[in-house]
């Protein structure tokens, strides 16, 4: 009988610090603002087509060119399987688009000089990083 008890209670005490673990894990996962670059969405847009290829545009206004971070950015934003996800990286919050179209240009051509980068991920789940995207060298 106490053999049992002991049982019962090792196993109780390890499904306590799993669940313990568990919960800690899911609450300290990071986000952008664990980022360095002080990254601030400026614009989104968002298809309403929930039967085709979802499609996810964002304009980003950042504070240094922190390449890695803005490629950890990209990677941490909503992407849906046969989806399409572009984040526009902007050098700061007066030259960063406010506004998104759904047909390319997604913005003002006059913005495209001060597009740090643009982060794409295809719908087969590639990922694309171009440093400069609207250059006249590319």
């Amino acid at each position: 009988m106490m053999k049992t008890k002991t049982i019962i209670y090792l196993f109780a005490a390890f499904v306590l610090i799993m669940i313990i673990y568990i919960m800690k894990d899911t609450f300290s996962q990071p986000t952008v603002d664990d980022l360095e670059g002080d990254f601030k969405e400026m614009a989104h847009y968002r298809n309403e087509n929930n039967t085709g290829p979802i499609v996810r545009l964002y304009a980003v206004s950042t504070a240094d060119t922190l390449w890695q971070e803005m490629e950890n950015y990209g990677n941490m934003m909503p992407h849906t399987k046969y989806g399409n996800t572009k984040v526009y990286f902007f050098a700061n919050e007066g030259d960063t688009p406010s506004d998104i179209s759904p047909v390319q240009p997604y913005f003002g051509e006059h913005y495209q000089p001060n597009c740090l980068a643009k982060y794409e991920k295809s719908a087969m789940g590639e990922v694309s990083f171009r440093r400069y995207p609207f250059s006249a060298g590319e």
